[in-house]
């Protein structure tokens, strides 16, 4: 039997660039001998050299020995996280056990070459995926929209949609959605759980019953989930094509009071600002580990810029202790301030939830989401639990 080996060195060059004091030169250096003909070898992370996060958008350099390889520079002291993939998730390099590894994790000081061995793949191996769907869930493929790519849309519906036929529902539309209901459509194989949660809830009179919509994301996501003009082209194809699908072919209360969004990360970010530059459609915002202001991103300063009446919003907010969720925190801070300065009320017109030793991840967020679907459609019950 041939065995797999998945290796990850770091060795410091001799020779150290001293031409720049802030940045240091990585090498990544991957070898891979049981590849698929055709194969490209990716890298993916945590930043924005590495695609953050998409699987198939920095793609390695096959050299003579064969060797897959790219070379970065990063300021000192970064922290780099990121995984290895023939350009998805569905085959991403895993360990010799078939299990999904934890995330390479590089602090650059010096100039250095990361060396990985990666001969098995997830395609590779027979899924184990451990989960499954709670509730009735309708399926609409390759939905079409103004000037972004097509998608798929999910519906999930609460229980006894189909016995109480007199009765409408509010809406909780999430972005990212293949990873809301289902671990076998997830990214990382770990869904939301906001199908049993909601069930749940619900059955025990903690929240009024409301349908969830998922909007799966594309490759174009990091634009789509901006205040960008590709993001306000998918945000228009939401409230111009998606919405009025969804009233029209389920039992929707449609009123801004009655519909929500939510998602995490970018996604976060998106839904945050779809509720403020559609509140009269949208009032309602569910944002987990929100990319309010990192980087390139940065919607902070729209909010202190606005100088309108105050608006009939609700949001929750939740964010982490983990790496990531930390850079977020200063962002997430800000946003709250300024909320406030705005008059926005803590407790009744946003609710902030920082959770403790917690990843970036679907896996924590699902911790977490009954006190938002709690906040946003609670009962009185419900409410008295936050």
């Amino acid at each position: 039997m041939k065995k797999y080996l998945l290796l990850f060195v770091i060795l410091p060059l001799i020779s150290f660039n001293f031409c720049s004091k802030n940045n240091a030169n990585l090498d990544i250096e991957v070898t891979a001998d049981n590849l698929p003909e055709g194969s490209i070898i990716y890298i993916t992370g945590n930043n924005e050299q590495l695609g953050n996060w998409h699987p198939g958008m920095v793609q390695l350099e096959k050299n003579e020995e064969g060797k897959w390889i790219k070379s970065f520079s990063f300021e000192r002291g970064k922290k780099l996280e990121f995984k290895i993939t023939r350009g998805s998730w569905e085959n991403e390099a895993i360990d010799i056990d078939g299990s999904t590894p934890p995330n390479y994790v590089v602090h650059v000081l010096s100039d250095s070459t990361i060396e990985i061995r990666a001969d098995l793949w997830a395609d590779q191996v027979e899924k184990k995926i451990r989960g499954q769907i709670t509730g009735t869930v309708k399926y609409h493929r390759n939905i079409q929209g103004k000037g972004i790519k097509p998608r798929d849309i999910l519906v999930w519906l609460p229980p006894g949609y189909y016995s109480e036929t007199n009765k409408n529902y509010p809406v909780l539309y999430m972005h990212d959605g293949q990873n809301i209901v289902d671990p076998n459509s997830s990214a990382f194989h770990v869904d939301w759980q906001i199908d049993e949660n909601a069930d749940s809830l619900i059955r025990q009179g903690l929240i009024e019953p409301i349908i969830i919509v998922g909007i799966y994301n594309t490759s174009d996501r990091n634009e789509e989930y901006s205040d960008e003009p590709l993001g306000f082209a998918y945000m228009n194809f939401i409230v111009d094509s998606l919405k009025p699908f969804i009233d029209s072919n389920y039992r929707t209360l449609t009123g801004s009071e009655n519909t929500a969004n939510g998602g995490s990360s970018l996604g976060g970010l998106i839904s945050f600002v779809m509720m403020w530059e559609f509140s009269e459609i949208f009032s309602k915002a569910i944002c987990f580990s929100p990319a309010f202001k990192i980087e390139k991103y940065n919607f902070v300063d729209n909010v202190i810029a606005y100088d309108g009446k105050k608006k009939n919003i609700k949001i929750y907010i939740y964010n982490g202790d983990n790496e990531l969720d930390s850079q977020l925190q200063p962002g997430v801070d800000e946003m709250i301030s300024e909320l406030v300065k705005q008059g926005y009320i803590q407790g009744k017109d946003f609710y902030f939830f920082k959770g403790k030793k917690s990843q970036h991840g679907e896996r924590d967020w699902a911790k977490s989401i009954w006190r938002a679907l709690i906040f946003i459609f609670g009962t009185e019950k419900g409410r008295s639990l936050l």
